[in-house]
C-alpha cells in the first residue's frame, strides 16, 4: 500500500508532514534533531519581567513564542520523522514498483495499477535517467503538471496520463502547453500507459511537446540506466532570444510561407519573435 497524504489539507500539521515527504528522507532526518534543539534553547531563555503596561507589550510576543516553543520542541521532531518515515517509504516502493514492471514481459503491467503507482513509476524512469525529480502531488490523475524534471538548468513538465482503455487525445496536450507557459518551463512531456491519437502526435510536434507511450515506457524501464530517455517525438528545444521565453514549433498558414514550419514565441502575439524550423 502506497503512503499518499490526504489530497485535502485538513491543518498546518498535515502540510509540513506532506512537505518533508516530498524531500528526500535525509532531509527530514536531518530536521528533527535540529528543530528540537534550536526550539529546545528558546524555552531555556529568560523573558524579562514587565513592570508597566508598556513594557507588558514588549512581553507578550517572546511569552507566546516560548509556549510554542515548549510544545514545538516535540511536535516539530515528530513531525520531522513521520515526514522522513514517509519519504523513505515511497522511496522503496517507486524503486520495487519501477523493478516490477522492468521485469514484467509487456506494457499491459502498466494498466494494473492507481494513477499514484504510475506517477511514482515515471518519477523514477526519469531519476534514473540522470533528472532531479520534483513530485507536484497533483488534485487528482487529470489535474495540470504532475513533476517538474531539471537538469543543467533546464525544466520540463510532465503530466501523467494512466489511462486503460482510450488513446489520449489532443485536449491533455493542450491543457500541458498552457501550464508550460505559466510556470516558465523549457518543454514538456505527457506520459501514458496506453497510445496518443494523431491529433495530439501532430499538435505535440508543433509546439514543442514530447510523447512517450505504453510501451517506450515500458521498453526504458528495462535496465537502460544510461540512455536518456527518447520521447516518441522528441523535438529540440530553444528559447526565445527576445524575451528569453520557450519557442514552439508553428506551421504559417497564410502568406509565402504557408503551410512551413518556424519556431515561434509562446507569449506571441505579445513577443512576435521567430527563427527558421530546420528538419
Amino acid at each position: 500500500m502506497l503512503i499518499d497524504m490526504a489530497r485535502r489539507k485538513q491543518s498546518f500539521l498535515e502540510d509540513l508532514i506532506e512537505i518533508i515527504s516530498y524531500l528526500p528522507w535525509w532531509v527530514g532526518t536531518l530536521l528533527a534533531p535540529i528543530s528540537y534543539f534550536l526550539l529546545h534553547a528558546y524555552t531555556l531563555k529568560e523573558i524579562p519581567r514587565a513592570d508597566s503596561m508598556q513594557d507588558l507589550n514588549s512581553v507578550v510576543v517572546p511569552s507566546m513564542l516560548r509556549v510554542f516553543a515548549t510544545f514545538g520542541q516535540l511536535i516539530v521532531p515528530f513531525v520531522c520523522t513521520l515526514g522522513a518515515a514517509i519519504s523513505a517509504y515511497n522511496q522503496f516502493v517507486r524503486r520495487k514498483l519501477h523493478d516490477k514492471v522492468a521485469q514484467s514481459p509487456g506494457k499491459d503491467v502498466l494498466n494494473v495499477m492507481s494513477w499514484q503507482q504510475f506517477e511514482m513509476l515515471v518519477g523514477e524512469a526519469y531519476r534514473r535517467q540522470g533528472f532531479q525529480v520534483q513530485e507536484l502531488g497533483g488534485s487528482g490523475p487529470d489535474g495540470g503538471a504532475d513533476l517538474v524534471l531539471a537538469r543543467k538548468g533546464e525544466k520540463i513538465l510532465v503530466q501523467c496520463k494512466q489511462w486503460k482503455a482510450y488513446k489520449v487525445g489532443v485536449q491533455p496536450v493542450r491543457e500541458l502547453l498552457g501550464v508550460m507557459v505559466g510556470m516558465g518551463a523549457s518543454g514538456g512531456i505527457v506520459v501514458t500507459s496506453g497510445e496518443f491519437t494523431q491529433d495530439a502526435l501532430n499538435f505535440a510536434r508543433n509546439n514543442n511537446i514530447q510523447l512517450v507511450d505504453g510501451s517506450t515506457l515500458h521498453e526504458l524501464t528495462k535496465g537502460l540506466k544510461n540512455t536518456v530517455m527518447r520521447p516518441v517525438n522528441a523535438q529540440p528545444s530553444l528559447v526565445c532570444q527576445k524575451c528569453g521565453s520557450p519557442m514552439v514549433i508553428r506551421t504559417a498558414k497564410k502568406g509565402a510561407m504557408a503551410g512551413r514550419q518556424f519556431w515561434g514565441c509562446t507569449r506571441y502575439p505579445a513577443c512576435r519573435y521567430t527563427t527558421p524550423f530546420e528538419n
